[in-house]
């Protein structure tokens, strides 16, 4: 792997899994998220964890990917923080603000749903080499292609989207570290600055993501990409850990569905 999250060829036992069992896995467990409790969240984020050591990725990588989204998860929190009604922890009656036990309750599952949903995704990219990923991603949307749809392009699309994700991280950290190398602070200042600043640095980020889509436009073009159907250099086929996988993942899903309904968030 590399500190960008970009995937390259790895040895563990989650690099080596059909990709088509990680989407898969990935899906289900984002949709669980979305509706996990606290003990879900307990046992979600063990699930996490134990992934991450199978898969033998730093914690450090993985949180460069959370860390984008940090500003809109303490945005999140905040508001649930100050504007859930309930028992209150906290109060300022002069300025009508008060802290709730479920506001704070619900604010820090919000931050804990933004990490592991990015966490999910990291994960899925790091250990997923892009052809792979694509080709996952076609088959699963096999039963779609007889309702007319171009699967393939869209199987092409989302890798692309994925793979282009750490690679705007990194152009936006060179943009950053040049314009601080020429003296800008990028930290002191209000509300209004910060907005300057940040508008600043979109234009040559913007400018750039053109700039790669073109260059990847042309080096398809230039290897003879073409719609329609294609063979492949190496076929997807389910082996023993894939199974495997697949059988613990849905003894993960049920325990989290009953969960769901007989233990109290």
């Amino acid at each position: 792997m590399t500190g960008s999250g970009q995937s390259i060829a790895g040895e563990s036992v989650v690099d080596r899994m059909d990709p088509r069992v990680k989407i898969a896995s990935t899906v289900a467990l984002g949709l669980f998220t979305f509706q996990a409790g606290g003990v879900d969240a307990c046992l979600i984020s063990l699930l996490l964890f134990a992934v991450m050591r199978a898969a033998r990725l730093e914690f450090t990588r993985l949180l460069q990917a959370v860390r984008p989204l940090a500003w809109f998860a303490g945005l999140f929190f905040l508001l649930h923080l100050f504007f859930t009604d309930g028992t209150a922890l906290w109060s300022l009656p002069p300025l009508h603000i008060r802290i709730t036990r479920e506001g704070l309750f619900q604010g820090a599952m919000v931050v804990w749903q933004f990490a592991a949903l990015v966490l999910c995704g990291a994960i899925l990219s790091m250990t997923t080499r892009p052809s792979d990923l694509i080709g996952g991603l076609e088959k699963l949307l096999t039963p779609f292609k007889y309702l007319g749809l171009p699967t393939r392009e869209i199987a092409m699309m989302t890798a692309m989207a994925l793979r282009f994700v750490p690679t705007m991280r990194d152009e936006f950290n060179r943009i950053r570290t040049a314009q601080a190398a020429r003296g800008a602070d990028l930290e002191a200042g209000g509300l209004l600055r910060r907005a300057k600043i940040a508008v600043s640095m979109s234009v040559p980020l913007l400018i750039s993501a053109f700039r790669r889509a073109d260059e990847l436009a042309e080096a398809m073009e230039a290897r003879g990409y073409h719609r329609g159907p294609r063979s492949a250099l190496r076929e997807l086929r389910l082996e023993g850990r894939d199974f495997a996988a697949m059988g613990f993942m849905l003894i993960v899903m049920a325990v989290l569905a009953i969960s769901r309904v007989y233990v109290k968030p």
